[in-house]
């Protein structure tokens, strides 16, 4: 099979679709991959590491998708790229249909098998491609989150872990899935006094466990949600239903209780978001502020740490495209059904139940 990557064309997007090692392992099984010129010097890899491990460099983005059986990208296609789809080509990436019409009715148009990284599930329920990214969002939520409370970017002021004779500042995490475990394990480092919400209580009692009295633990319903988004100085919100649109579960009702300068980090942007206001920003302009609440909602968060995201996503998707790429995706789905959850659209239907749902489409049962 040909293998294609191109260089990522979102906003500040550093990533990149394969590393050299993962080239190295697509050649090993006899396949031929095509990279774009310059497409991994972001990520630290130039073009003599992809040639070294046996890759061709094409010098046009034009070339790889025209050329390619098979795209392997990081970030979902923007409406340019749109013209590249074909029947047949089979694209492999992080795709977040549900919150995403005119590009969930551009593959369907045009018979693209999307195979999508969020959707891949392994039998206990977690999403082994999606992992990685949650676990590099949360640690930068907190991150950012604690930049952004300073006064010159639009926050309050107060210092996550406060100093000697001042308090700490109150950090809410809403979900307690990958991203929350991630960011909790940052704000607790940082010495915040830390809340997490969740429905799942043998979470909470996992995490308990672990965290003891330097966490708070509290079932995530709207009573509790509204009464730790008020105290809160920093709310993280991973929040994720597999699929499908994020839950608006911060009410916009909450503001006018909430502590000015406060700032929501709004990871589960890439599926609509979980506030009534989310809308999508970038590294260059990363925030806006609504009745004076500062809502960060960058949509890519890993891309900034490129070095770190890359190799981390390449570790988790390899092992399914090398499936793709040997077997062709029909019978790949066959021998391994986390895959055949990843299917997004095939043929001209849509197979992912969370986006049939959330476009009023009919499900298609691969």
């Amino acid at each position: 099979m040909i293998i294609g990557c191109v260089k990522e064309i979102k906003k500040l997007e550093s990533r990149v679709g394969l590393t050299p090692g993962s080239v190295n392992e697509y050649v090993h099984h006899g396949h031929t991959v095509y990279i774009e010129t310059n497409a991994g010097l972001n990520s630290g890899f130039s073009n003599e590491d992809y040639i070294n491990v046996g890759a061709t460099i094409i010098k046009t983005a034009d070339e790889v998708w025209k050329k390619s059986d098979m795209i392997v990208k990081v970030k979902e296609p923007l409406p340019e790229e749109y013209k590249y789809f074909r029947e047949g080509l089979i694209l492999y990436t992080y795709l977040h249909l549900a919150a995403d019409e005119p590009l969930t009715k551009a593959l369907l148009e045009s018979k693209v098998k999307g195979v999508a990284y969020e959707t891949i599930i392994l039998e206990d329920g977690s999403l082994p491609c999606l992992k990685p990214m949650s676990e590099v969002a949360g640690r930068l939520g907190v991150i950012e989150g604690a930049k952004h409370l300073e006064k010159p970017f639009g926050g309050s002021g107060i210092l996550l872990s406060g100093v000697p004779g001042t308090k700490r500042a109150n950090v809410t995490i809403v979900g307690a899935g990958v991203v929350g475990e991630s960011a909790l394990k940052m704000a607790v480092g940082l010495e915040a006094n830390v809340t997490v919400l969740d429905i799942n209580l043998n979470k909470l009692t996992h995490l308990d466990q672990i965290y003891g009295n330097k966490i708070t633990t509290l079932y995530s319903n709207k009573h509790n949600l509204e009464e730790a988004c008020i105290n809160a100085d920093l709310v993280v919100s991973g929040v994720l239903l597999p699929g499908a649109k994020a839950p608006k579960l911060i009410k916009r009702s909450f503001y006018n209780k909430m502590k000015p300068g406060s700032v929501i980090v709004d990871i589960a942007i890439d599926q609509g978001g979980s506030t009534e206001v989310s809308k999508a920003t970038y590294h260059d302009n990363p925030t806006f502020v609504v009745d004076g609440v500062v809502h960060y909602c960058v949509a890519n968060m890993p891309g900034a740490v490129p070095q770190t995201s890359t190799v981390a996503l390449n570790n988790a998707t390899l092992r399914y495209g090398i499936l793709l790429a040997d077997k062709g995706l029909e019978e790949a789905i066959r021998v391994s059904e986390p895959l055949r959850y990843g299917v997004n659209t095939y043929d001209g239907k849509c197979t992912c139940e969370g986006v049939c749902t959330a476009f009023g489409l009919e499900h298609f049962e691969l």
